[in-house]
């Protein structure tokens, strides 16, 4: 049971992603302001990490400095609010599909920032190279075929749904073409700034390396901005309103379940089986999505959003796999030389201790590897 607790993990990531999207696109459907919905997020998650941090971390965190302050203060500002707004305003443009579908695009584009900041290398004469190029161009192509192509659309035979309101601008038909468009381009811009943050946040973690106080301290800092950003396009005091409806509980789950329990668990998996393994379970969002929105919402699928998910999770198969056999052609590199120095060092004196030849040692040494 030990070695599938990782695979149980990440089903249980997704599935929990799957409810945002579900829930956030839910509360939009029900007339709430995306600015609102992302300031009651945050301060959900703020209440929700703040005394764990405080028993856990506070005691052991380095001190803060200014400088450090500054840079959290702008990672959580583009990374989280800005992300997030964009992200919410994107939602109410498209669908909860399209949403799952373009996280397939984060480890992409996430890559493609790292090549040009030059944390990471292509190396465009060799096969993984050349599947990591290749990658990109097919993600790229895969979000140009879901923005500009339709298709036929595919509606499942369920007329009544869970989550049913008065306002049904986007549930039941398709949005006009402008729309989408508009909302796929916010989508990826938004993916785009939540990229810009897992690469800088890992700068930032190596001057302030405590990961939970950063966390809570960013979720703080965006609940601040993200207020600000609020109470400047929304005055009207009935759109802050939530009741026991839906929109209460896409706050309290968006906050707590997804930025609170996501958090460990993800940490955990990375943990157990890298990050590799967690970023090839990214299209599990998707299908959980497709599936479960069509019922719950009664959201209709185009053609063209199915065939360029399917080109977005096949150029992250394509990088993912280029990453993963240099990675390993690294390590075997590192492993022969590694080998070569250890046997330079090797004297007579040292064989005759050892009772065998060099070559007959290290010969030794890989059988038992094997």
């Amino acid at each position: 049971m030990g070695g599938k607790k990782p695979y149980l993990a990440v089903v249980l990531i997704h599935i929990l992603y799957t409810g945002m999207f579900l829930l956030s696109k839910a509360a939009l459907n029900g007339g709430m302001n995306p600015y609102v919905f992302v300031f009651y997020r945050q301060a959900a998650a703020t209440i929700f990490l703040t005394p764990i941090t405080f028993f856990l971390e506070w005691k052991t965190a380095p001190p803060l400095n200014f400088r450090t302050f500054l840079k959290i203060f702008m990672l959580s500002l583009f990374g989280i609010t800005m992300s997030l707004d964009v992200n919410t305003l994107a939602l109410g443009y498209t669908s909860a599909t399209l949403a799952a579908a373009t996280t397939n695009t984060l480890p992409v584009i996430t890559f493609f920032l790292a090549v040009l900041f030059r944390m990471e290398n292509v190396k465009l004469k060799t096969i993984p190279g050349i599947a990591k190029v290749a990658g990109i161009a097919i993600c790229l192509g895969g979000a140009a075929t879901i923005a500009f192509f339709k298709g036929p659309y595919l509606r499942l035979l369920v007329h009544h749904h869970l989550f049913n309101n008065h306002n049904q601008e986007y549930q039941g038909r398709a949005p006009s073409s402008s729309t989408w468009i508009k909302g796929v381009f916010l989508m990826l811009l938004s993916n785009l700034f939540w990229s810009m943050w897992l690469v800088f946040q890992g700068l930032v973690l190596k001057s302030y390396p405590s990961k939970l106080l950063c966390t809570a301290l960013q979720c703080f800092l965006s609940t601040i901005q993200s207020f600000f950003i609020a109470i400047a396009l929304e005055r009207d005091p009935n759109e802050w309103k939530l009741g026991w409806n839906v929109r209460l509980l896409s706050v309290a789950y968006c906050g707590i379940a997804v930025t609170g329990v996501t958090f460990y668990i993800q940490a955990w998996v990375i943990e157990m089986k890298g990050p590799v393994f967690l970023a090839i379970t990214t299209p599990l969002v998707l299908v959980f999505t497709i599936c479960s929105s069509a019922v719950l919402l009664g959201e209709i699928i185009s053609l063209g959003s199915v065939v360029g998910g399917l080109l977005l999770v096949l150029g992250l198969y394509c990088v993912l796999w280029g990453k993963r056999k240099e990675q390993n052609k690294e390590k075997q590199n590192y492993s022969s030389t590694t080998d070569q120095t250890q046997k330079q060092h090797i004297t007579p004196k040292d064989d005759k201790v050892l009772g065998t030849t060099p070559k007959k040692l290290f010969a030794e040494d890989a059988c038992s590897c094997v």
